[in-house]
């Protein structure tokens, strides 16, 4: 009996197929083969026109929209691929060098290194900053220039032990909540690596371009490079690389040592089409008065080292006139 009911569905199925096959023909010779041709190619098209439109307004709804902050003209990025590199004590120094190149042009400092802020001991900062009447943070001033960080909100010692939407909290708290006043450049010491601290930047600011810093060594360049093609992918331009701790030179013999390779990051900048900003030696006047609190361009405006990153600030202004135009 189960063979027969078997049979007989099989038999069904054969009629349906045939019958169905007999319609098709029977409708393609009526419309003529370029009109089925046709129809099957438009439902596709808009078909992946639709799909493509709701990917589109996906994405839309879920990016913040950037905005400009309050009284700041141009936002710099300093960043590197790793920690170690001398980024931070390259942060002050560029935006202490622009200000020294011009002096009729306002420069802030902003740490965005939430984890492990550097600014506070490099430019020799201490306290808490004072509210304005709009709630506003003002920033702590040394050497004439405003600056901003996380260290000025935390115990010294404290570890800031954070998850990624409190360290989003702060960011926009530090990048919305405070009173730079009038600035024509704001230089952001970001952190290092490519994480949401720096996504979450570049998705909310407009930034006028990033100076990637980085050491000779080769393992320091891999990493430099993802952080350049990072900015290229969330499109910020890259103003250029600095190869930091490019050549030691012997103060009693004057010989010059490439203690981490010589002009790798020439190479790195040649790779990217880029340019490199400049070199800053491995010096002891740069870590002494790094450690001091009083950057080598104000501290010591006449040496070498001081001069190295003046002519990087000059570099990154030219850059700027380049991109804006």
């Amino acid at each position: 009996m189960s063979l027969y009911h078997s049979r007989k569905f099989a038999q069904l199925c054969k009629l349906a197929s045939a019958k169905a096959a007999a319609d098709l023909r029977s409708s393609n010779r009526n419309a003529g083969p370029l009109a089925v041709v046709c129809k099957h190619v438009r439902f596709k098209s808009s078909g992946e026109r639709a799909l493509q439109e709701r990917q589109k307004a996906h994405m839309a709804r879920g990016l913040p929209k950037q905005k400009p902050i309050a009284g700041v003209k141009e936002v710099i990025v300093v960043a590197s691929g790793k920690g170690g590199v001398g980024k931070s004590t390259t942060a002050v120094n560029l935006a202490l060098g622009l200000m020294a190149n011009d002096q009729s042009k306002r420069v802030g400092l902003l740490d965005a290194d939430v984890y492990g802020p550097s600014v506070p001991k490099l430019m020799n900062l201490k306290g808490n900053p004072e509210l304005t009447d709009n709630n506003l943070m003002r920033p702590l001033m040394n050497f004439g220039m405003p600056c901003m960080s996380m260290g000025f909100l935390v115990e010294d010692t404290a570890p800031i032990v954070w998850r990624g939407l409190m360290v989003m909290s702060a960011i926009e708290k530090l990048l919305r909540q405070v009173d730079w006043g009038l600035l024509d450049y704001l230089v952001v010491d970001m952190p290092p690596g490519t994480g949401d601290v720096q996504l979450s930047i570049t998705q909310n600011i407009p930034i006028a371009g990033a100076v990637i810093v980085s050491t000779p060594q080769d393992i320091a360049l891999l990493d430099a490079r993802r952080g350049a093609e990072m900015f290229r992918k969330v499109n910020v331009p890259v103003l250029g690389l600095v190869q930091n701790m490019s050549v030691f030179q012997c103060p009693q013999c004057n010989h010059q040592t490439h203690i981490f390779g010589s002009d790798g990051a020439r190479e790195l900048a040649r790779t990217l089409e880029v340019e490199l900003l400049g070199d800053i030696p491995l010096h002891l006047n740069i870590r002494e008065t790094s450690d001091k609190g009083q950057p080598v361009v104000v501290s010591s405006p006449d040496s070498p080292e001081a001069e190295a990153y003046r002519r990087i600030a000059s570099a990154v202004v030219c850059r700027l006139t380049e991109e804006s135009r």
